[in-house]
C-alpha cells in the first residue's frame, strides 16, 4: 500500500509539473491581454534551450519577457551570460552555469527569483543568493524515476561487464565458448549498500529488490527509519557499508561534507568483488583513488554517470579501464522526465514572481 500511495505521489507531481498554471495564462487571446506593452512585464534570461514544455508555459503565461540562449549543445559563454543578465527580474538555469556573486553582482538588484531546473544545487552559491534575498526553486521528484532506472541499468551493465562483451562481439574476440571468459557478479543473494537514502536510493532498491538482493543496507547523516522501513533497509556506519556491500550506490547531494568522500579509505575496505555505481555528482569521488582501486584490483568494477570536469576528458586514466564503465551524465535524460523538469521550473519561477509559494523551494 505504501508502495503504491509513493507512486501515486509521483505521477502527481509529474503532472503538475508539465500542466500550465492556470493562474497566469492568456485564455481566449484577450486583446488587453495582446495589446499589453512587454516593456512593463517582467524580464527573464534563459541560459539554455530549455525542454518545451517549460518554453510553452512561460510563453502562454502572458506574464513575462524572456531572452535564452538558444543552444542545447554548448553552454553560453560567461563573458554573455554576465552581459544578459544585468538587470533581469529573474533566471532559469541549468547545471552548467555558476550562479555566485559575480553574476549576481552583474545582475543587479531587480534579480528577485532564480530556477533552475536540476535536482542538485551544488552549482548554486546559496549563501549569496540568501544574503540577497534571492528565491530559489529546483526540480527534485520529477527525476527519481528516471534516475533510478539509469542507476539500475549501469549497475548491471558493469557487474555483467556489457561493454567488453559487446566490443569482444564485434572486434572479433567471440571465439570457442568458454568456462570463465567474461564472467561477471549477480545481484542474486548479494548485499546491497546506499550512499545517502533519499527518494532516489528508495527507488533504487525497489527495482533491484526483484533480482532477489538478499539485503539492503545504507548509511546517512542522521537513521532515516520511514524511508528506510519502506525497502527494509538497515542503517550501518560507513566502515560496515564499505565491508558489507557488493553493490555499493552512491546517492547523497554534494555538500562541503561529502565531497571526495568516495576516496581510498573507502575502497581498502571494499570487497574485491565489490562494484560501485555513482549517479549522484561528480565530486563525491575522489577519481585518482577510484582509478587506483579499479587498476589494482581493490574493487571489481565502477559506473559513473557523473565526473569531475564533465565533460571528463577522453584523455582520462578512467577511460583506459575495461572495468569502469562512463556515462555522459544522462541519468535524467528521458524526454517525459526532462520536459517534467523544464515545466517545473518554469512553473517555479512564474509563481516565485507573483509572490506565492513555489512547487519546489529551497529553503534558504
Amino acid at each position: 500500500m505504501m508502495w503504491c500511495s509513493r507512486v501515486a505521489l509521483r505521477v502527481a507531481l509529474q503532472r503538475i509539473a508539465v500542466a500550465p498554471l492556470n493562474s497566469l495564462s492568456i485564455t481566449g487571446g484577450l486583446p488587453g491581454a495582446v495589446q499589453r506593452e512587454m516593456s512593463s512585464l517582467p524580464r527573464v534570461y534563459i541560459t539554455r534551450q530549455i525542454p518545451p514544455e517549460g518554453l510553452k508555459i512561460l510563453r502562454e503565461s502572458g506574464q513575462v519577457q524572456f531572452d535564452l540562449w538558444d543552444s542545447d549543445d554548448v553552454p553560453v559563454p560567461r563573458k554573455e551570460l554576465l552581459q544578459k543578465v544585468k538587470g533581469v527580474d529573474a533566471l532559469v538555469c541549468v547545471l552548467t552555469e555558476k550562479i555566485d556573486a559575480e553574476l549576481l553582482d552583474a545582475a543587479g538588484p531587480n534579480l528577485k527569483v532564480l530556477s533552475t531546473m536540476s535536482v542538485g544545487f551544488d552549482h548554486l552559491s546559496l549563501e549569496e543568493l540568501k544574503k540577497r534575498g534571492i528565491r530559489v526553486g529546483y526540480t527534485p521528484d520529477v527525476l527519481t524515476d528516471s534516475v533510478a532506472e539509469l542507476t539500475v541499468a549501469l549497475l548491471l551493465t558493469t557487474s555483467r561487464r556489457l561493454i567488453e562483451a559487446t566490443h569482444e562481439a564485434k572486434t572479433g574476440g567471440w571465439g570457442t565458448w568458454r568456462t570463465l571468459w567474461l564472467c561477471g557478479y549477480e545481484l542474486a543473494n548479494s548485499t546491497v549498500g546506499i550512499l545517502g537514502l533519499g527518494r532516489i536510493g528508495v527507488a533504487i532498491a525497489e527495482r533491484l529488490k526483484p533480482f532477489k538482493v538478499k539485503k539492503f543496507i545504507y548509511t546517512d547523516v542522521a537513521p532515516r527509519p520511514e524511508l528506510a522501513s519502506l525497502i527494509d533497509a538497515e542503517y550501518v556506519s560507513m566502515d560496515e557499508l564499505a565491508s558489507q556491500s557488493d553493490f555499493l550506490s552512491v546517492c547523497c547531494a554534494l555538500t562541503p561534507e561529502t565531497k571526495d568522500i568516495c576516496n581510498k579509505d573507502l575502497f581498502s575496505k571494499m570487497k574485491n568483488t565489490s562494484i560501485f555505481i555513482n549517479t549522484s555528482r561528480g565530486g563525491v569521488v575522489d577519481q585518482e583513488d577510484l582509478y587506483e582501486a579499479l587498476s589494482s584490483g581493490q574493487i571489481a568494477g565502477a559506473g559513473l554517470d557523473v565526473t569531475v570536469p564533465e565533460p571528463l576528458p577522453t584523455s582520462h586514466p578512467l577511460f583506459t579501464l575495461n572495468n569502469c564503465v562512463i556515462l555522459p551524465h544522462i541519468a535524467s535524460a528521458s524526454y517525459s522526465t526532462r520536459n517534467a523538469m523544464s515545466a517545473l521550473a518554469a512553473n517555479n519561477l512564474l509563481l516565485g514572481l507573483k509572490g506565492q509559494p513555489m512547487i519546489k523551494e529551497l529553503k534558504l
